[in-house]
């Protein structure tokens, strides 16, 4: 018996060894396929422990989670406006059917993205070349998206592959064409600023010049006013003083007199050049003939004292 025991373990040994060989476990995160002598044999996609024939039959396993094709430089697209256009975007994808996508591609996953690079790229062509800048940047970008999406599972499906969902990051201009796009929007905004500047210029000259009109207007209006005030002022104080001098002309005259005395003599340096007998003297002399009797009188009544 005990020379059995060696024999025995090395059957139990082998045993185990085929059934190693013969058993395999496939991850709910994963696809199998089972090959046999090249040939796919079977496909797997539930998870579980299963059964293969050891050294005739192998098995490759596929991720089944959701992939990510990230583009890693823009891309540049033209639009119907014949306007380049950067575009960065990824594509979310996974294997729905794992033979047809090994006879695809040969289960590479870099060879499945360059297909799907090409297809997107492709539909995204015939897209932007469909549609404005403005439309592919803001106005249509969310049918662009369901568009492409539904366009690209199409296609991949022929390789096994479904397409989950397109997405554009960033859609811009050129950098050359973004500058020569601010530069012409400084310029007009500059022509919009100095249009509304002259025309506010123009304005204020309008609304100065009317000022001015209306200024010399009231300066006017008040100056003719003045000088109708002034000339009634002027003929009541004529009536008022020829009723009162009409009473008394002989006053009325002195009283002119002397205001042309005041006049005549109003400072020490005042010089005229008259005759003694002039009418300009008339009520001077008058008073030099009065003031001498009443000087005589004032030395006959000295003398009597």
């Amino acid at each position: 018996m005990r020379e059995r025991l060696p024999l025995f373990a090395g059957v139990g040994l082998f045993v185990f060894a085929i059934l190693s060989m013969s058993l395999f476990t496939v991850d709910q995160r994963q696809h199998a396929l089972v090959f046999q002598l090249g040939e796919v044999k079977e496909q797997i996609s539930e998870p579980g422990l299963h059964f293969k024939i050891p050294l005739i039959q192998n098995v490759r396993y596929f991720d089944k989670r959701i992939l990510t094709l990230d583009t890693t430089e823009p891309e540049r697209f033209i639009t119907s406006e014949k306007k380049n256009v950067l575009v960065d975007l990824f594509v979310k994808w996974r294997i729905v059917d794992p033979k047809l996508y090994y006879i695809s591609v040969g289960g590479d996953e870099a060879r499945a993205k360059t297909r799907l690079e090409q297809t997107v790229n492709a539909g995204l062509r015939e897209e932007f070349g469909k549609r404005t800048v403005h439309e592919v940047v803001s106005g249509e970008r969310d049918r662009i998206m369901d568009d492409m999406r539904i366009k690209a599972d199409q296609d991949s499906r022929k390789i096994g592959v479904q397409i989950v969902d397109v997405r554009l990051k960033r859609v811009d201009l050129p950098s050359e064409v973004s500058e020569s796009v601010y530069r012409r929007m400084e310029a007009e905004r500059k022509r919009v600023a100095n249009e509304l500047r002259s025309q506010g210029g123009a304005e204020a000259e309008k609304i100065k010049a009317d000022a001015d009109k209306q200024r010399e207007v009231i300066i006017a209006e008040a100056y003719r006013q003045a000088q109708i005030v002034k000339g009634e002022g002027d003929a009541k104080a004529s009536a008022i003083y020829a009723q009162a001098f009409g009473q008394s002309p002989e006053f009325y005259a002195f009283y002119r007199s002397l205001e042309a005395y005041r006049s005549s003599f109003k400072s020490k340096s005042d010089l005229m050049v008259v005759e003694p007998n002039a009418e300009f003297f008339k009520y001077l002399k008058g008073a030099g003939a009065r003031s001498a009797p009443a000087s005589d009188a004032a030395k006959g009544a000295k003398s009597t004292k």
